[in-house]
């Protein structure tokens, strides 16, 4: 083109949605709509959310005098998918039905790719999504556990961390497909990732919950302990689900999500506060570190991104612990719509090529012998 791309990147989350538009990889606009809680109860189930989502995106754009026709190409998160490679993929019809289903579980990023079908369809466009929270990519011997028919999965912030990965890789001069790094995403979930030569090769899983304590999450806890939980008759399931998932980590310790909240509490002589920040920071050491095993010892770097990725005192703590390891490379905050520009451009250019949903898992259990 003679001109650059213009690029629209939609990504719903549980109480917004965001977007922006860019020219070739350069935001030239950016908006967080909010969507409040009595607004998103109107509806029985996050998919009958789509025209509602649909439609504020497209006001959001009306208001500042964008028009969806003058978009070159649609591009959303994804989400509800079956496990998949990462890259880039072209949203086909079967693809944006898989993720209306919820394949994977109900979460609001599978509208993204529904979104950016209809609006691809109505003016004849393209419409991609890139590196879907679906992506698996293990090795199989990371998958095991010691129960018979139970897998580990991945479930890893895979649009962040690839990207994170990437940047990093183009400002050192390396191919993200010769290097291995162990990427950590640290915010209110935490994916500790290996990435072997552009593969995620193992993870804590951020969705059926394993890894460090989080600002909401309650992380690793001995199984024994969970069944006590379970039985003791204080929690239904769902409340129990909760504490672990949403009120678990900093919030059930503060009840707050807030490290800096945290901080300030430690920094006036409350010593509890000064151990479960610590006790954050060496989980997440402890993570890296397992990570640099599946990795046998051959990590390139070490890149911390991320909300708590700002917490230097924080970060101070981890590199203090894994420092021997690797470069330890602060990257702090979220790439996620520009990680999604990137991958429409990269296709858009023909430096890569968009993949096509097949919806066959990447991975079936071998039979055991008897």
């Amino acid at each position: 083109m003679d001109r650059p791309y213009r690029i629209l990147a939609v990504n719903p989350g549980s109480t917004s949605t965001k977007i922006a538009i860019f020219e070739d990889d350069r935001e030239v606009f950016g908006e967080t709509i909010r969507h409040s809680v009595e607004e998103l109860s109107a509806f029985p189930t996050i998919q009958d959310q789509l025209d509602f989502r649909r439609e504020t995106v497209e006001k959001a754009l009306a208001e500042h005098g964008i028009r969806l026709e003058d978009i070159d190409v649609y591009v959303g998160r994804g989400g509800g998918l079956l496990p998949l490679e990462g890259g880039v993929y072209e949203v086909t019809d079967f693809l944006a039905e898989h993720a209306s289903r919820g394949m994977s579980g109900q979460h609001p990023a599978q509208l993204a790719s529904q979104i950016c079908l209809k609006f691809a369809r109505r003016f004849g466009k393209r419409a991609f999504v890139v590196n879907p929270p679906d992506v698996d990519e293990f090795d199989d011997v990371a998958r095991i556990t010691g129960i018979r028919g139970i897998y580990r999965e991945s479930h890893v912030h895979a649009l962040n961390q690839k990207e994170v990965a990437l940047r990093f890789c183009k400002e050192r001069g390396l191919s993200y497909k010769d290097v291995n790094l162990v990427v950590c995403h640290l915010g209110g979930g935490i994916s500790i990732t290996a990435h072997r030569r552009g593969r995620m090769i193992d993870s804590n899983d951020i969705i059926k919950g394993s890894g460090p304590m989080t600002p909401t999450r309650a992380g690793d806890i001995a199984y024994m302990s969970l069944i006590e939980l379970a039985f003791s008759g204080k929690y239904s399931k769902k409340e129990l689900q909760d504490k672990l998932n949403k009120k678990g980590g900093l919030t059930d310790h503060f009840g707050t999500d807030d490290i800096r909240v945290v901080n300030k509490r430690m920094q006036d002589g409350d010593q509890y506060a000064a151990l479960v920040y610590r006790a954050l920071a060496y989980q997440i050491a402890k993570y890296i570190g397992a990570m640099a095993v599946a990795l046998k010892g051959d990590v390139r770097a070490i890149l911390l991104t991320g909300g708590l990725a700002k917490e230097q005192g924080l970060m101070d703590i981890v590199r203090g612990y894994v420092g021997w390891i690797a470069e330890v490379v602060l990257m702090p905050g979220e790439f996620e719509l520009e990680a999604l520009a990137a991958g429409a451009l990269r296709v858009m250019r023909g430096e890569e090529e968009a993949k096509i949903y097949t919806g066959k898992p990447v991975w079936q259990p071998p039979e055991p012998h008897e």
